[in-house]
């Protein structure tokens, strides 16, 4: 039965590597639980009050981690039963960030969510209505390579940032550097050697497994090691950090491995509040800035999921995109219900789909261990950045091998490519490089009196990344 409904022998897979595939997504994405919490949970809104109603920074965390597990677990149970696809849902970073210290400074976290909610309502109509999968497959197949390559670099520097192999320098012309002071130093930095060599010496052996393998053998060592020498976090306080310390969990045993959620949170939003509080138009901006984001990272997850699992056809499409685009949709809008922040396809889906998985069973079990982590969050919480990130940089290498895709002769392509590709890692930002690559394309192409190979739709788009990269101004201009 689950053969024939998810086409597991069709998509030449099977029921042991779609297991494998959504455990293996589920670890490298599990730090949204404790991430999430942290990022929403300490911002105040324009009443000086935190998430929830609070006073005091703390109280809340446990109900955005509670509720933040349930809705990513729900709705990548939904991507799976409805789109078939290997991909994983949680709340978007970036998007919380911006949610948190951009939107709710402004009003109440309810007004804040509101706005998120008519965000995920207005991409929903535009799935309904056809638009935005006309937009994805209004994109050239070789931009399509670009950011499915340029993904992969991005998820690279995902990796190795929050591992800590790379940090930020904070003064000088350099932005990063290597580690601490441009040396590797501290446990932790051991442990994510470790489990990038493993799991690369392991996919050389073709063994089955590499990935979820590394990420285990790296937790085991890092729990020895943090029992054997009091490593501790590397954030202590605001002014006070651990250079050698964990980046995020702290791999130790937890004294129980169960917990009582509260989903307090759930319905925590006003659709039409923030207009009170801000005036229509810059409503309107912060809700358009929302909108474009999450309307082509997730063009760019797609895209890059599909390349990577082979599922892409001759004619550039993905099978069940309309559904896909649907689920993704409904769960911008179901994040602001829940007062989480609106939720959106993950790139990290991509360490599944390097795994093996092909199909929306990997979702469904991603989903059910979103689902058990509510309950059992201890356990989740001891697996640290440093165990889970090599998964991505060696996903990243995988991403990377579609460039020979690429006609570099074009130059039309090509540069649109190499700007996509470039700034994707370079800005932190999937949004930015699919928009640089869209609007030098179409640029390049006038330039060339090659107007025809232009599609109306993807001038559209272009059009409205040009606002989006000018609202700040447009904003300043507007008052």
């Amino acid at each position: 039965m689950l053969d024939t409904y998810f086409k597991i022998s069709e998509r030449g897979s099977t029921l042991s590597r779609e297991v494998r595939g959504g455990i293996v997504t589920f670890f490298t994405m599990a730090y949204i639980v404790a991430l999430n919490p942290l990022i929403l949970g300490g911002a105040v809104d324009s009443n000086k009050k935190f998430l929830g109603g609070f006073s005091a920074f703390g109280q809340n965390l446990p109900l955005i981690a509670a509720t933040t597990a349930l809705v990513a677990g729900v709705l990548t149970i939904l991507m799976g039963v409805i789109g078939n696809f290997p991909l994983a849902l949680a709340t978007g970073l970036g998007l919380n960030t911006f949610v948190a210290y951009g939107i709710a400074s402004k009003m109440t976290w309810a007004d804040a969510m509101g706005l998120v909610v008519l965000e995920g309502l207005i991409i929903t109509v535009l799935v309904l209505t056809g638009f935005r999968t006309a937009v994805f497959r209004a994109v050239p197949q070789q931009l399509k390579y670009a950011i499915s390559v340029g993904i992969g670099l991005f998820i690279a520097l995902i990796g190795l940032v929050d591992s800590g192999f790379v940090r930020r320098t904070g003064t000088g012309p350099v932005p990063v550097q290597l580690g601490d002071g441009g040396n590797l130093t501290g446990w932790p930095i051991i442990v994510f050697i470790f489990g990038l060599l493993l799991i690369a010496i392991l996919m050389v052996k073709k063994t089955k497994g590499a990935l979820l393998i590394g990420i285990v053998a790296a937790t085991v060592l890092a729990i020895i090691l943090e029992a054997a020498f009091k490593i501790g976090p590397s954030f202590i306080s605001p002014t006070e950090s651990n250079p050698k310390g964990w980046g995020l969990n702290i791999p130790k045993l937890p004294t129980s491995i169960t917990s009582t959620p509260d989903f307090s949170l759930l319905g925590h939003f006003s659709l039409l509040g923030s207009f009170s509080r801000i005036s229509l138009v810059s409503g309107i901006l912060l809700v358009f800035t929302l909108l474009l984001s999450d309307f082509f990272d997730t063009v760019g997850t797609v895209t890059a999921i599909g390349h990577e699992a082979g599922l892409i056809g001759a004619d550039g499409t993905v099978p069940n995109i309309e559904k896909i685009l649907l689920v993704d949709s409904i769960a911008a809008a179901a994040g602001g219900a829940a007062g989480i922040s609106s939720n959106t396809s993950y790139i990290e889906s991509a360490s599944g789909v390097g795994e093996g998985a092909r199909t929306g069973l990997a979702s469904v079990v991603t989903g059910i261990c979103f689902l058990l982590t509510i309950f059992l969050s201890p356990l989740v919480a001891i697996i640290p950045y440093e165990a889970a990130t090599p998964a991505l940089v060696i996903v990243g290498f995988l991403m990377m091998t579609q460039v020979k895709d690429i006609d570099w002769t074009d130059l039309g392509i090509a540069i649109p490519a190499f700007l996509t590709i470039i700034l994707m890692p370079f800005t932190y930002s999937i949004s930015v490089g699919i928009g640089a690559g869209f609007v030098s394309h179409v640029v390049i192409r006038f330039a060339q009196g090659r107007r025809k190979d232009v599609h109306p739709l993807l001038l559209l788009v272009s059009a409205l990344f040009v606002i989006y990269f000018l609202s700040a101004p447009i904003s300043g201009w507007i008052g």
